[in-house]
């Protein structure tokens, strides 16, 4: 007999794939340099040539053992390292290798962290909006995950909601920022804030209360910034990062949970990790990519072009009337619809080849998503079809 719950799930697909779907489809038919496909978060840029020169000397060099082995089950030690050493450098952290995980991206990060702080019963809260894969990443490991509605203000935290629905059962927060898909970070006041909660919360309800840091977006940031790394404000987070942003790497799956040295039960956690991989059939990521990503550790894509696009695409939006609260990174903006219902605006812009994704599934109904990591020609003619969609459909 097949399973119930994933048979179940085929009845409520991604609303994101769906759209992507249609803009493939659609790209067959009309050639897809005509369909302005915001759907999908897939990096337009090109991984640093390093990344590559490195992965070249890599397999010239080195036996095939070493390129092609198991990976150890805790990871690559030569890439903990690199990964601790450049946390410390970058935050003032004090990573050792042990306190670094390595996954298959921000995805096995999430799983692999929520199952060592939370299980069967257990409450997990996130913020509205969020990335709605989250709900099976939480419920199906049996725990439950409860969503604080959004403060549709500026996208920083809803903390009148938050503290309605915090109890004796909240074992994690997840928190996603620079966020998708609002494209907001935290601030330092809202980080601080949440911080002394959960320290208060902690000490009342005589249990660990752990932040799960959803960080893959971290290095995306505008106007000169940097996202508040969120382990400097709580000793109990772990930090959930991807390679598939910064360095253009999403093919690769390879990510990392670094648990705060601070951490109740630090020590442990990466043994965790271990065991928690034996459970759900996880391995490392691939031995080779382990090696490459640690000799460019601390480099980045050129991703300028996000920040381009962004300014034209949130110039625009403001031009044409919307409602929309300018982004501090990612490669999202997350503007209100002009009518109530998003998903019957995402489906008129359907008409002009503007591919909008609705913001129900992320949490926040009335608002839709644009996901401008495209090149930049194309943003400028997608204007062109928003100027007309918006003064055909709503003027």
């Amino acid at each position: 007999m097949i399973s119930k719950m994933y048979k179940d799930m085929l009845n409520a697909r991604s609303v994101i794939r769906e759209f992507a779907e249609y803009a493939g489809k659609r790209g067959a038919e009309i050639g897809y340099e005509n369909v302005f496909d915001f759907s999908l978060g897939n990096p337009s840029v090109p991984a640093p040539k390093e990344f590559t020169e490195a992965m070249i000397r890599l397999l010239q060099n080195e036996p095939a053992s070493k390129l092609h082995g198991y990976s150890p089950t805790l990871g690559n030690p030569q890439f903990k390292k690199a990964v601790a050493e450049s946390l410390n450098k970058r935050f003032g952290m004090e990573y050792k290798a042990e306190h670094i995980f390595p996954t298959s991206g921000a995805a096995g990060a999430l799983a692999h962290a929520a199952r060592c702080v939370s299980g069967e019963g257990d409450e997990i809260i996130t913020f509205a909006p969020f990335f709605p894969e989250y709900i099976p990443y939480i419920n199906h490991m049996g725990s439950k995950l409860l969503v604080v509605p959004a403060n549709t203000e500026d996208f920083q935290i809803n903390f009148e909601k938050f503290e309605e629905v915090l109890s004796e059962k909240t074992s994690a927060i997840l928190i996603n920022t620079p966020n998708n898909p609002s494209g907001i970070s935290y601030s330092a006041e809202t980080l601080s804030r949440l911080a002394s909660i959960l320290k208060a919360k902690q000490e009342e309800y005589g249990h660990e209360i752990f932040i799960l840091s959803d960080e893959p977006y971290r290095e995306i940031v505008f106007d000169g910034k940097e996202a508040p790394y969120v382990s400097k404000f709580y000793d109990n987070t772990l930090s959930c990062y991807s390679f598939s942003k910064s360095l253009s790497l999403p093919g690769e799956r390879i990510g990392y949970v670094a648990v705060n040295p601070t951490c109740k039960d630090a020590a442990l956690m990466s043994l965790l990790c271990g065991q928690v991989s034996r459970g759900t059939g996880h391995n490392c990521p691939a031995s080779l990519i382990q090696m490459a990503v640690a000799e460019v550790i601390d480099m980045t894509s050129d991703m300028a072009v996000y920040e381009k696009n962004m300014n034209l695409i949130y110039d625009k939006l403001v031009e044409l009337g919307f409602t929309v609260v300018r982004p501090g990174g990612t490669f999202y903006i997350f503007p209100k619809a002009l009518e109530e219902d998003a998903s019957a605006f995402c489906k008129k812009a359907l008409k002009y080849d503007l591919i909008l994704v609705p913001g129900d599934s992320f949490g926040c109904p009335g608002f839709f998503r644009m996901a401008y990591c495209i090149d930049t020609e194309k943003v400028e003619r997608a204007l062109v079809a928003l100027d007309k969609f918006v003064k055909t459909e709503y003027r």
